[in-house]
């Protein structure tokens, strides 16, 4: 029999700490192609939002770029963070027990980054074994969250229904996507004091109780 629940994770943020890389990695190269940039705007304004976007979303604000200045920026921008998740990529505190708890479930990465990223990111902290092949990138698809679409597909390559996935994610965009999928969610909420878990979806501060969380989501399920 095939277990219950599959169990469909984002990465920067929720598997591994990349966020602040990612963060640090914009403010040095998004400034030097003319849009100023702090990594503490990324965190505020944009965090799990796609790259193009964000830089659709500045350049109004200061200057508009060719389509070449923009590929040459992501292009820098991708090395650059390649090598700072080689070097410095921790994962998520408690996310490895708490994968090794989970290991009956089917799992798959969901991710608006490409997928050349998410495989480093698993790389870089040895979580290859947890999901295999099942990687899953916006870019690949073409279909970014907050669009439900990304997590459906991914359901879908996983064999489960959407009723039968679990999403868990940390950002805004993540949790709406999930949510607008008909999946169950779990919000891994890093920043309780400013961000709110919407209705529908379940809070949890710390990836040591999400083995916990799956157990229950699982008992709910009909027989």
């Amino acid at each position: 029999m095939s277990p219950p629940l599959c169990l469909l994770f984002d990465s920067d943020g929720t598997l591994v700490d990349s966020e602040f890389l990612l963060a640090e990695v914009m403010e040095e190269i998004l400034p030097a192609f003319g849009l100023p940039f702090s990594a503490q705007q990324y965190m505020e304004e944009f965090r799990g939002v796609r790259f193009l976007a964000i830089v659709l979303e500045l350049e109004p604000r200061h200057q508009s770029l060719s389509d070449p200045q923009r590929d040459a920026m992501e292009a820098a921008m991708r090395d650059l963070m390649e090598a700072r998740m080689r070097e410095h990529l921790r994962p998520i505190v408690g996310m490895r027990e708490a994968l090794e708890r989970l290991q009956n479930y089917p799992c798959g990465v969901v991710s608006n980054g490409p997928e050349r990223k998410i495989r480093c990111a698993m790389e870089s902290v040895d979580f290859t074994q947890h999901f295999g092949g099942n990687l899953f990138s916006a870019y690949t698809f073409g279909v970014w969250k907050p669009d439900p679409v990304l997590y459906l597909k991914a359901a879908e390559a996983m064999g489960y229904p959407a009723e039968r996935c679990v999403v868990i994610d940390d950002a805004a965009v993540g949790v709406e996507a999930g949510l607008k999928a008909g999946m169950q969610v779990i919000h891994l909420n890093h920043f309780p004091d400013s961000e709110i878990t919407p209705d529908g979806a379940i809070a949890l501060l710390h990836a040591k109780d999400l083995p916990q969380a799956v157990a229950r989501l699982a008992a709910l399920l009909p027989a």
